[in-house]
Protein backbone atom coordinates (compact mmCIF):
# COMPACT_ATOMS: atom_id res chain seq x y z
CA UNK A 1 0.00 0.00 0.00
CA UNK A 2 1.27 3.51 -0.81
CA UNK A 3 2.06 6.44 1.46
CA UNK A 4 -1.18 7.65 3.04
CA UNK A 5 0.29 10.88 4.41
CA UNK A 6 -1.78 13.81 3.14
CA UNK A 7 0.07 16.07 0.74
CA UNK A 8 -0.23 19.80 1.29
CA UNK A 9 0.69 21.47 -1.97
CA UNK A 10 2.17 24.90 -1.71
CA UNK A 11 3.19 24.34 1.91
CA UNK A 12 6.40 26.16 2.81
CA UNK A 13 9.07 24.32 4.79
CA UNK A 14 9.18 25.44 8.41
CA UNK A 15 12.92 25.10 8.94
CA UNK A 16 15.92 26.63 7.21
CA UNK A 17 19.43 25.56 8.19
CA UNK A 18 22.91 26.57 7.09
CA UNK A 19 25.83 24.50 8.35
CA UNK A 20 29.53 24.57 7.49
CA UNK A 21 32.18 22.27 8.95
CA UNK A 22 35.87 23.06 8.46
CA UNK A 23 39.16 21.59 9.61
CA UNK A 24 41.48 24.39 10.63
CA UNK A 25 45.25 24.04 10.85
CA UNK A 26 45.47 25.84 14.18
CA UNK A 27 45.05 24.91 17.85
CA UNK A 28 41.51 25.05 19.25
CA UNK A 29 42.39 27.86 21.64
CA UNK A 30 43.53 29.99 18.68
CA UNK A 31 40.26 29.38 16.82
CA UNK A 32 38.30 30.21 19.97
CA UNK A 33 40.28 33.42 20.37
CA UNK A 34 39.43 34.48 16.81
CA UNK A 35 35.71 33.87 17.42
CA UNK A 36 35.57 35.62 20.79
CA UNK A 37 37.88 38.57 20.12
CA UNK A 38 34.99 40.54 18.71
CA UNK A 39 36.85 43.85 18.55
CA UNK A 40 38.90 42.36 15.69
CA UNK A 41 35.86 41.43 13.55
CA UNK A 42 36.24 44.49 11.27
CA UNK A 43 39.70 43.20 10.25
CA UNK A 44 38.55 39.82 8.94
CA UNK A 45 34.77 39.38 9.15
CA UNK A 46 32.92 40.78 6.14
CA UNK A 47 29.52 39.53 7.42
CA UNK A 48 29.40 40.74 11.03
CA UNK A 49 30.98 44.19 10.96
CA UNK A 50 30.41 45.00 14.62
CA UNK A 51 29.65 42.85 17.64
CA UNK A 52 29.16 43.69 21.30
CA UNK A 53 28.55 41.14 24.05
CA UNK A 54 29.90 39.83 27.33
CA UNK A 55 29.16 36.21 26.26
CA UNK A 56 27.36 35.73 29.58
CA UNK A 57 24.35 33.41 29.28
CA UNK A 58 21.21 35.56 29.22
CA UNK A 59 23.03 38.68 28.03
CA UNK A 60 22.50 40.39 24.70
CA UNK A 61 24.68 40.08 21.66
CA UNK A 62 24.36 43.15 19.43
CA UNK A 63 25.61 42.86 15.88
CA UNK A 64 25.78 44.88 12.71
CA UNK A 65 25.31 42.32 9.93
CA UNK A 66 26.17 43.13 6.29
CA UNK A 67 23.23 41.51 4.46
CA UNK A 68 23.78 43.35 1.17
CA UNK A 69 26.76 45.34 -0.14
CA UNK A 70 24.78 48.53 0.42
CA UNK A 71 22.91 47.64 3.62
CA UNK A 72 23.79 46.43 7.11
CA UNK A 73 21.17 45.28 9.64
CA UNK A 74 21.32 45.86 13.41
CA UNK A 75 20.58 42.52 15.08
CA UNK A 76 20.11 41.91 18.81
CA UNK A 77 19.93 38.35 20.10
CA UNK A 78 20.45 36.57 23.44
CA UNK A 79 23.32 34.32 24.49
CA UNK A 80 21.73 30.96 25.43
CA UNK A 81 24.81 28.74 25.81
CA UNK A 82 28.47 29.44 26.48
CA UNK A 83 31.03 26.73 27.16
CA UNK A 84 34.50 28.27 27.25
CA UNK A 85 36.62 27.03 24.35
CA UNK A 86 33.85 24.86 22.89
CA UNK A 87 30.45 26.42 22.20
CA UNK A 88 28.60 29.69 21.81
CA UNK A 89 24.90 29.74 20.98
CA UNK A 90 22.65 32.74 20.60
CA UNK A 91 19.02 33.03 19.58
CA UNK A 92 16.37 35.62 18.78
CA UNK A 93 15.61 37.59 21.90
CA UNK A 94 11.86 37.13 21.44
CA UNK A 95 11.24 33.85 19.64
CA UNK A 96 7.71 32.97 18.59
CA UNK A 97 5.84 30.21 16.81
CA UNK A 98 6.26 32.28 13.66
CA UNK A 99 10.03 32.60 13.94
CA UNK A 100 12.82 31.34 16.14
CA UNK A 101 16.54 31.15 15.44
CA UNK A 102 19.70 29.50 16.67
CA UNK A 103 23.30 30.39 15.81
CA UNK A 104 26.11 28.16 17.05
CA UNK A 105 29.90 28.27 16.92
CA UNK A 106 31.28 24.83 17.86
CA UNK A 107 35.03 24.29 18.31
CA UNK A 108 36.51 20.80 18.77
CA UNK A 109 40.20 19.98 19.10
CA UNK A 110 41.26 17.17 16.75
CA UNK A 111 44.96 17.35 17.64
CA UNK A 112 47.42 19.87 19.01
CA UNK A 113 47.39 21.92 15.80
CA UNK A 114 44.16 20.87 14.13
CA UNK A 115 40.64 21.96 15.03
CA UNK A 116 37.17 21.25 13.72
CA UNK A 117 34.96 24.31 13.49
CA UNK A 118 31.20 24.03 12.93
CA UNK A 119 29.15 27.06 11.97
CA UNK A 120 25.44 26.35 12.37
CA UNK A 121 22.48 28.65 11.76
CA UNK A 122 18.82 27.68 11.92
CA UNK A 123 15.54 29.48 11.43
CA UNK A 124 12.32 27.73 12.39
CA UNK A 125 8.66 28.66 12.32
CA UNK A 126 6.07 29.65 9.75
CA UNK A 127 8.10 32.66 8.55
CA UNK A 128 11.35 30.73 8.00
CA UNK A 129 10.41 29.55 4.49
CA UNK A 130 9.61 33.07 3.37
CA UNK A 131 12.87 34.38 4.86
CA UNK A 132 14.77 31.58 3.11
CA UNK A 133 13.31 32.76 -0.20
CA UNK A 134 13.93 36.44 0.51
CA UNK A 135 17.38 36.42 2.13
CA UNK A 136 18.56 32.79 2.08
CA UNK A 137 21.24 33.45 -0.55
CA UNK A 138 22.62 36.41 1.41
CA UNK A 139 22.66 34.41 4.65
CA UNK A 140 24.49 31.49 3.00
CA UNK A 141 27.00 33.85 1.43
CA UNK A 142 27.51 35.70 4.71
CA UNK A 143 27.97 32.61 6.89
CA UNK A 144 30.30 31.08 4.27
CA UNK A 145 32.40 34.27 4.27
CA UNK A 146 32.49 34.36 8.07
CA UNK A 147 33.55 30.69 8.20
CA UNK A 148 36.30 31.32 5.62
CA UNK A 149 37.38 34.33 7.66
CA UNK A 150 37.64 32.25 10.85
CA UNK A 151 39.72 29.62 9.02
CA UNK A 152 42.04 32.17 7.37
CA UNK A 153 42.46 34.32 10.49
CA UNK A 154 43.12 31.32 12.78
CA UNK A 155 45.66 29.81 10.39
CA UNK A 156 47.41 33.14 9.78
CA UNK A 157 47.80 33.72 13.53
CA UNK A 158 49.19 30.25 14.21
CA UNK A 159 52.77 30.57 15.39
CA UNK A 160 52.39 34.31 15.99
CA UNK A 161 52.30 35.83 19.45
CA UNK A 162 49.21 37.82 20.38
CA UNK A 163 49.38 41.14 22.14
Amino acid sequence: MGDLTPKLYGQVERMFEICFTEKINAPADRVWQVITKIEDYPHWNSFVEECKTTFEVGSEIRMKVRMFPFYAVQQTETITQYVEGELIEYCLSRPSRSLSSSRKHIVTSISENCTEYVSQFMLDGSLSGMLRLLIGRQLRRGFAAMTRGIVERSESLTGCSQA
